[in-house]
């Protein structure tokens, strides 16, 4: 597979190799790229110390084959609301009470087996979505991609906004909710906030209504850890409308991930994605 890639401002006088760390290439894989020469720089295969300028194009040739096989189980391609693609990658929008992946082998009723079976290959995830959350959900469409996204997220390069039902009046129109998360050693479904052994968390709220005993907000995430806005919310006395874990079951969790925006790491084109919410 051939990826082309223009260097950015940013990336002015790096030495190719460099560019590749900077571009998220995993070692391995620059490691072949050198001793192939599978790298050109301008149509011209040069040294891995060749300096690289802005507007420069940067060609890969990546063999697949070196990255372990991947299957996928295919689902129901029906069931697949796409709300972009392109031959990189593809954002969709997932139902409430479907998992993300599966944690079985022969699962085959989970969002990736769905989204196998509308593409009819074997996509990847870069992140994930409770089950109970239903919203904006991007996957890799090929192994090449992968690192790249992952690497994004990890760097906080990829915003996702969240749209949800608290129960209850929250007071302040805007508040960040900055305490850590770990487990509940009581129950194992369930995180709890825990300042000694816990992650790090912080959740951004804006109140957009208020109604007689709930409040809507808009959630941002500077963090991204399991049950996040719902083990947030809990802890300020404002449980998410519908949590069967934190709060009282309904018919669903009114938590929509509504909005995924990130710049695509190979064309550089803003993707800025938007989900109707369905509450």
């Amino acid at each position: 597979m051939k990826i082309e890639f223009t260097v950015q401002e940013k990336e002015n006088g790096l030495p190719l190799s460099d560019y590749l760390t900077q571009i998220y290439i995993p070692r391995k894989t620059k490691h072949f790229l050198r001793t192939q020469k599978k790298v050109s720089l301008n149509n011209q295969i040069e040294p891995f110390h060749t300096i690289v300028h802005s507007g420069d194009r940067i060609t890969l040739d990546i063999d697949e084959s070196l990255y372990p096989e991947h299957r996928v189980l295919k689902g129901n391609a029906s069931l697949v609301d796409c709300l972009y693609e392109d031959e990189h990658l593809i954002i969709v929008n997932k139902p409430v009470h479907i998992k993300t992946h599966p944690n079985q082998p022969n699962e085959q009723d989970t969002m990736l087996n769905h989204v196998a079976a509308y593409l009819d290959s074997h996509p990847y995830v870069v992140h994930r979505l409770d089950k109970e959350t239903s919203g904006c959900l991007l996957f890799a469409k090929n192994p090449v991609i992968l690192p790249f996204l992952t690497r994004m997220v990890e760097q906080k390069e990829i915003y996702r906004i969240y749209e949800a039902i608290a129960t209850g009046i929250i007071s302040k129109n805007q508040l960040t909710i900055d305490a850590p998360i770990g487990r509940d050693r009581h129950d194992k479904r369930k995180r709890c906030i825990n300042y000694h052994n816990g992650k790090k968390a912080i959740t951004h709220i804006k109140v957009l209504n208020k109604y007689r005993n709930e409040t809507r907000i808009q959630c941002q995430l500077d963090t991204g850890r399991t049950h996040q806005i719902r083990v947030h919310l809990n802890s300020i006395g404002h449980p998410l409308k519908g949590d069967p874990l934190y709060g009282t079951a309904s018919k669903r969790l009114y938590l929509h991930a509504s909005q995924l925006h990130l710049i695509h790491p190979i064309t550089k084109k803003i993707i800025d994605v938007h989900a109707k919410t369905p509450f």
